[in-house]
């Protein structure tokens, strides 16, 4: 996929896809969800106060009776609630409506709703920019705080499934780093030029894995070329993993906010996908996420 036209489309006709969204009492998680349900991207349930609800939806021109709608008394009711109903197979993704991020996800990691596939969690952003020719995406930018080695190996894998599900077949991997040769007194550095060497010994596969690179090398082939890299992942890279926290997080927000790219995230690891989108998204961003959890859902589940 090319841009975020495809991934709609691509997510278009999908909605037999249930998405179970926990405490929609926001104009704009609402909002989205009916631009996804209109659009046919996901069939979605309403889990939270239907009084609450009512008024939103009919300011958004459409009835409370136009969706399902499971009635609950709190937000922690409606987490455990979303996250029970695609643990027992009635519905493929879940959503985060106006409750913090702490009580979806404790419902998620709760064994009883049988989501844990003990796989690490991970966030997955994907962004479509003018200047770059292909989706980008970007990991980890709000879920593990400093990764280690092992679980940037799995940061990797949940991206490239990410990826393969945007028709990326074997996606190129860049790990970002503030150099581009290993250096024992920056972790970082050695970490990448590790699993690269995993990568290339056929034990972490599905992708061309790469590193140490700087962004500008893992996103401009001038800039490699410039420096003497030839890569087959500089300045091709289809997915960038950031070494911490703060990186991926400032590298998203940068993107999102100053270079004004079509943004979508989803949280991957367990056995479907989160929507777990900031209050400060658009109604656009979300509506994108829906799209992207509803597409990844249809590769990952069937």
């Amino acid at each position: 996929m090319l841009d975020f036209n495809t991934l709609r489309e691509a997510a278009r006709g999908l909605g037999g896809k249930r998405l179970a969204v926990a405490y929609p009492h926001d104009h704009d998680s609402l909002q989205a969800v009916v631009a996804a349900a209109d659009q046919e991207f996901v069939t979605p349930v309403l889990i939270g106060d239907r009084d609450t609800i009512a008024p939103i939806l009919e300011e958004l021109g459409t009835g409370v009776d136009s969706f399902e709608l499971v009635e609950v008394s709190d937000a922690e009711e409606a987490a455990d609630t979303a996250a029970g109903m695609v643990g027992a197979g009635a519905a493929d993704a879940l959503m985060k409506g106006l409750l913090d991020t702490s009580v979806i996800l404790k419902a998620v990691l709760k064994s009883e709703h049988g989501l844990r596939s003990g796989r690490l969690l991970s966030h997955v952003a994907v962004f479509s920019l003018p200047s770059y020719p292909r989706l980008l995406i970007v990991s980890d930018a709000a879920m593990n705080i400093a990764p280690t080695l092992e679980q940037k190996r799995e940061i990797i894998e949940n991206a490239v499934e990410v990826a393969q599900a945007l028709e990326i077949e074997t996606p190129n991997v860049a790990m970002l780093c503030a150099k581009e040769k290993e250096d024992p007194k920056m972790q970082a550095t050695v970490d990448a030029a590790a699993l690269a060497k995993l990568n290339r010994e056929g034990k972490l596969g599905g992708c061309v894995v790469s590193g140490p690179l700087a962004l500008d090398n893992a996103v401009s082939l001038e800039a490699a070329k410039q420096k003497g890299i030839t890569d087959p992942v500089a300045g091709h890279a289809d997915v960038l993993i950031a070494p911490t926290i703060e990186v991926g997080n400032a590298l998203y927000k940068a993107l999102a906010f100053l270079a004004g790219a079509d943004t979508a995230g989803i949280i991957v690891g367990a056995r479907a996908p989160v929507v777990l989108t900031s209050r400060a998204d658009s109604t656009a961003v979300k509506l994108d996420s829906i799209a992207l959890a509803a597409v990844y859902a249809a590769h990952h589940g069937g």
